[in-house]
């Protein structure tokens, strides 16, 4: 027999690579962190002896659901510019939010609030984008998150930083300062094409590839910001960052709703990601993304939630159920953008596009055991004739019992094990509502409400 750190069976195992795959009972074995072995539950008790067996006979396992685009610490502001067109949310109430409240202490509170919700919901890869990533680094790895911090980049001075240099100084320094962390990876952030000059985006460019990064921005979310570009600079955005170097393999263009298809096709011909976030995109009434084009053109799509202050919720569950009905109906295609295509985005889908695709997004052999249980034998689940589908259409986070990340347990029967006895939630929404007072008071003052 083989000794093994963790044996975990299910009812079913989605390994999600091969795609179209679902393991009936069947156990995933894990050393170290990794997943060592996956075998049918009948063999595997004698293949494996191990230290700790646990057994789930109502659930389906998954990979951990990869959060490919995300601001973690504007969970501070959810609920605060509902309501708003895209510049307006920006201008009127985020802006000026941010200016007079950005801190570590409220990237950390904000990061911690993000966590918690996130995990409960089966994500365990964070990809972030925000000022002051050591904070949002220290929340997320509290709670035993993966964690993927942007190295921002913008034009305009923060609390933060002065100006895009300073901004991309203080990032690579943050990115020397984890290194020992093996759940912490880095992108490059640059915030936006309206928000980032040319010099500074052929900086990044150079700098993706010397130092082994992705290249994460927000492209093409609005018409307006299209139509600004071809005032401005005399070409779309996508056309510009590509003069620019930009749009490559490293690229993880995030929303691109407004795309020609010369521009779908010059994403999978340069072999680019799509950080696809279609709760957020409705929610500013920006658009629909033409997911089934890409999916077609052969372009890696993932799944981002946005930030709590445009969707309200950073739940990945919902957001792959309303990514997999939207494609449908903006293709007018039942079949675009399948169950199995669903959740491969969310999880592989994610990986793949933030590098990380040899090492998470799938259960296979070697890769590192980032898992999750979604227990299906409740009223909103049953009867249950496909599991997949199941998982995509029926479920929801309050069907995720269980979550590993590198084989650790961080939810534990619906309960998140860094908060066993729940005092960190409770200090933590004591800080939430002090943070509350305080936007209300900035926006008093400035006369936005």
């Amino acid at each position: 027999m083989i000794d093994v750190d963790t044996l975990v069976h299910a009812r079913w195992v989605i390994p999600v690579a091969p795609r179209a795959t679902v393991l009936e009972r069947h156990a995933v074995a894990i050393t170290n962190g990794r997943i060592v072995g996956v075998a049918p539950s009948a063999e595997a008790g004698q293949l494996y002896r191990a230290t700790d067996v646990q057994t789930f006979d109502d659930h389906a396992l998954t990979p951990g659901l990869v959060n490919c685009h995300t601001h973690a610490a504007m969970a501070l502001l959810r609920g605060i510019g509902d309501d708003l067109p895209l510049m307006r949310w920006l201008k009127d109430r985020i802006w000026p939010l941010e200016a007079a409240l950005i801190s570590a202490d409220f990237v950390h509170d904000g990061g911690q609030l993000a966590a918690l919700e996130m995990l409960r919901s089966g994500t365990t890869t964070c990809s972030d984008m925000y000022f002051y990533p050591d904070a949002s680094l220290r929340a997320l790895r509290s709670l035993g998150m993966r964690a993927v911090a942007g190295i921002v980049a913008i034009e305009f001075p923060t609390a933060y930083a002065a100006d895009a240099e300073d901004y991309l100084r203080k990032g690579l320094a943050t990115r020397d300062l984890w290194r020992g962390d093996p759940l912490v990876s880095f992108t490059l952030a640059p915030h936006a094409p309206y928000t980032v000059a040319d010099q500074t985006l052929k900086r990044i460019a150079v700098l993706a590839e010397e130092i082994d990064l992705p290249i994460h921005t927000h492209v093409h979310e609005t018409e307006d910001e299209i139509s600004e570009s071809i005032a401005k600079y005399g070409c779309r955005p996508l056309e510009r960052l590509d003069r620019l170097g930009i749009v490559s393999e490293r690229l993880i263009a995030v929303h691109a709703v407004h795309l020609n298809p010369h521009e779908v096709q010059l994403l999978a011909q340069r072999g680019a990601s799509v950080a696809h976030c279609p709760a957020s995109n409705l929610k500013l009434g920006s658009g629909l993304a033409p997911v089934a084009k890409l999916l077609a053109a052969g372009v890696n799509v993932a799944i981002g939630t946005d930030g709590a202050a445009s969707n309200n919720r950073i739940d990945m569950m919902a957001e792959v159920r309303l990514a997999a009905l939207l494609a449908k109906g903006v293709a007018h295609d039942a079949s675009a953008f399948s169950a199995q295509e669903a959740l491969e985005s969310a999880t592989l889908g994610g990986a793949r596009a933030l590098g990380l695709d040899r090492r998470i997004g799938s259960i296979e052999i070697g890769k590192e055991a980032d898992l999750v249980a979604f227990e299906l034998s409740s009223v909103e689940t049953q009867p249950l004739y496909d599991v997949v589908s199941q998982i995509v259409y029926a479920a929801g986070r309050e069907h995720v019992s269980n979550v590993w990340i590198a084989g650790k347990p961080v939810v534990r029967k619906r309960h998140v094990v860094a908060d066993s006895d729940g005092s960190l939630e409770k200090t933590l929404l004591a800080s939430v509502s002090a943070w509350q007072n305080r936007c209300r008071q900035v926006l008093l003052t400035s006369g936005a409400v």
